[in-house]
């Protein structure tokens, strides 16, 4: 293979399962199609709602998922081919015209869950009884929990609307803007994602380089940046406001199902553990033999251990390990691979980072890495995989309920990594390079739950301070940036004085306000779940798939409880965290003997 290729140079996903091209006649005619359904909806039940028999509402529900399935198709599509082509101004224009006509057709059918949610409890109880309704049960009980958030009708389709030119267009400001940049380092124009990848590499001088070129262009952007973010801040309080919720991360617990409490406990739980953070940099930090720690040797790989993985034989090691866990599963990630449902080519104009999207139940998922060859690398397509194959299983539960909270979304790709992962120390003879994965793990575990809590911590502070300070200026920002990531590290890591502005590049704060701590929460839960399948062995594997069967169709209490582990535990972060601790231990007794 030719020097700093991987194979996955020519790996493109394939769209035309979905349509055949930007201008295929069939976009418009679904759309067309929808909003035409979308008046007859309302044109039946708005009037008569009141008086609906469990037939007729079970009915209803079934017209109303295809009529949003065939939307998400059209958007699906819209959003995949914007992400591999975000610096030409075609394919975004495409995706607003559509988020701007789905949004029209939306505002059609705000009247079912308004009037949903004003028939009385003693009515909604008596329909959720009937065995009509036994497959919309969960999703129509959740669906009353917004019942003091919803406004009338007309004001909310003034703030469906309003959405179209506010936070999106601001999402789509940051994404094409850290798309376009292009970052200087040794002579040579690197997008953010090649740039990241080089803060791994094993040459320090470069990672130092790769971290100042990063700081420097940010910089340069910095105005646009802290811009994007306070018109995002700024959008959600109204939003908030509005909606009466009462705190900013009140709408995302709602939306993931689960309790303020349950939240804070989780938080709690990962920051008492903030210094085995400091205990295993302190670790790394002698094996490396560098003192101190600077921020940009975080993801350095142990001397001798560092090696690249061509894209074939990532496919290998990951489809190898869901074979080795079920066979059923590495089938469907299989097909992955083989049917084109993946996108991991570096490209001009494609955006950065991983991500799975589900599409809709009658197509199937596909996949989003920016693949150069790492081990982390080789994590991430794990991840990703993971997340496809949960959602092509969850999608047996039709549209509506296959779509899970992040509280479970989560889980099905950090348990593939953690797969991967014990199936590249099962074939590594070398005790050096088993310590140097062990590393490596334990990292991308930290990433997942103490750096991402560290996140949810910055989140909250900017939310709140946004909320009682006004516009917050670029330097405040930094701020609370750092006061979150200093307390994270426990005084193991000294930061270069660039670092202060790489939270400007994070797309969730932007995207997704209040999705971090779902990364901590599917990684903790992940670990209760691993420890369960060593407990029960092949007995745990049909639990799992039908957990990862049951999508979002019932709680995430339930949905967990179906592989035999308590969610509802109080005990369940403690006991994960000690596992995690476990590997820390682990990785010394090898540093040890190494």
């Amino acid at each position: 293979m030719a020097e700093g290729k991987t194979g996955a140079e020519s790996v493109h996903w394939h769209l035309e399962d979905l349509y055949v091209g930007r201008e295929d006649p069939r976009l418009r005619a679904d759309m067309d199609w929808a909003a035409s359904a979308a008046t007859n909806f309302a044109g039946r039940y708005r009037v008569d709602f009141a008086t609906l028999s469990a037939a007729e509402l079970a009915q209803a529900m079934a017209n109303l998922e295809e009529l949003r399935s065939r939307l998400a198709r059209v958007g699906a599509y819209r959003y995949l081919s914007y992400v591999t082509h975000a610096d030409d101004p075609l394919y975004g224009a495409a995706l607003q015209q559509y988020q701007e006509q789905a949004t029209q057709i939306g505002n059609q059918l705000v009247f079912f869950d308004i009037a949903w949610n004003g028939l009385a409890t003693e009515k909604a109880d008596a329909l959720l009884q009937a065995p009509e309704l036994a497959h919309w049960v969960h999703i129509l009980r959740n669906w009353r929990n917004y019942a003091a958030h919803l406004r009338n009708e007309a004001e909310e389709q003034i703030l469906a609307e309003k959405s179209v030119t506010g936070r999106s267009l601001w999402e789509r400001l940051f994404d094409e803007t850290l798309t376009e940049m292009r970052f200087s380092l040794r002579g040579k124009e690197l997008s953010e994602q090649e740039l990241l990848s080089k803060l791994s590499h094993p040459d320090r001088n470069l990672r130092k380089d790769a971290a100042e070129s990063l700081s420097r262009g940010l910089q340069g952007r910095m105005h646009t940046l802290a811009f994007c973010f306070n018109a995002v801040l700024a959008d959600k309080a109204l939003d908030d406001r509005l909606r009466r919720y009462p705190h900013w991360l009140a709408d995302r617990n709602l939306a993931n199902e689960i309790d303020d409490g349950m939240v804070e406990a989780l938080e709690a739980a990962v920051v008492a553990r903030y210094p085995l953070v400091g205990r295993y940099y302190r670790l790394k930090a002698r094996l490396l033999d560098i003192s101190p720690l600077q921020d940009y040797d975080r993801y350095a790989p142990l001397p001798g251990s560092s090696r690249p993985y061509p894209w074939e034989e990532c496919q290998a090691i990951v489809l190898g390990a869901f074979q080795d866990f079920s066979p059923e599963l590495a089938v469907i990630g299989k097909r992955f691979f083989d049917e084109h449902w993946i996108d991991a080519a570096l490209a001009p104009g494609k955006r950065g980072g991983a991500f799975a999207h589900p599409v809709t139940p009658d197509v199937h998922p596909y996949l989003m890495v920016n693949y150069t060859g790492t081990v982390r690398d080789v994590m991430t397509v794990a991840h990703e995989l993971g997340h496809g194959i949960h959602q092509y299983l969850a999608r047996e539960q039709g549209f509506l309920n296959s779509d899970t909270p992040l509280t479970t979304a989560e889980t099905a790709s950090v348990f593939s990594e953690m797969l991967t992962f014990e199936r590249l120390m099962r074939n590594e003879p070398d005790a050096g390079k088993r310590l140097a994965l062990l590393c490596g793990k334990i990292e991308d575990t930290f990433a997942t739950v103490f750096r991402q809590m560290a996140m949810h911590r910055f989140e909250a502070l900017m939310h709140g301070a946004r909320r009682s300070e006004g516009e917050l200026s670029k330097e405040r920002l930094a701020e609370l940036w750092m006061q979150t990531q200093e307390e994270q590290f426990d005084g193991s890591i000294q930061f270069t004085e660039g670092y202060r502005w790489w939270w400007s590049y994070i797309p969730h704060f932007i995207g997704s306000p209040g999705y971090v701590y779902a990364y901590a929460f599917g990684e903790l839960l992940t670990l209760a779940l691993i420890q369960r399948y060593r407990a029960e062995g092949e007995a745990f594997v049909p639990k799992y798939h039908a957990m990862l069967s049951l999508g979002g169709s019932r709680s995430p209490v339930e949905v967990v409880a179906a592989s035999g582990v308590r969610l509802d535990d109080p005990q369940i972060w403690n006991s994960a965290l000690d596992y995690l601790e476990g590997m820390v231990a682990e990785a010394e007794r090898l540093a040890g003997a190494h």
